[in-house]
């Protein structure tokens, strides 16, 4: 049986299994979330500035579904490539529920220390997901 990436871990404990604890267990307290940024448009910084992003996210798409298509692994670095599915049910994120189901994708690549994740460059396709559910984006942001 293949082992699994940290990046594994991560989409599969905290995004399709909803376990918020596993956000302290797999990201650094000083970690930073590139590409993904709270309400006042600053980088998630440890499990702190993670969570509520992750709370608000989930609450939009509660059946979220992220499936690591790939990973490559070199020194103490993953990329990863996925494929993210879910319902748009809440409105959490500012824009109404649209009940559309969704698929987009990303790239991300992890930084791992100490078993933690201590930097993440995230590129996924939120312009896409935008549109799916009848909105608009700006840079950086999930949804508005």
């Amino acid at each position: 049986m293949k082992k699994r990436t940290l990046a594994e871990e991560w989409f599969d404990e905290v995004w399709n299994k909803r376990q918020i604890e596993a956000i302290d267990r797999l990201f650094a307290v000083d970690g930073v979330a590139h590409g993904l940024v709270d309400a006042q448009g600053n980088e998630l910084r440890g499990p702190a500035g993670f969570k509520p992003f992750f709370l608000q996210f989930t609450k939009a798409f509660p059946d979220i579904h992220v499936e690591v298509a790939d990973t490559i692994c070199e020194a103490d670095k993953i990329a990863a490539r996925c494929i993210v599915t879910a319902t748009h049910r809440g409105d959490s994120l500012g824009v109404p529920a649209s009940n559309k189901r969704v698929q987009f994708t990303g790239i991300t690549i992890l930084k791992i220390k100490d078993g933690k994740i201590t930097e993440a460059w995230n590129n996924f396709d939120f312009q896409g997901l935008a549109s799916q559910i009848g909105t608009a984006v700006q840079a950086a942001r999930p949804l508005p």
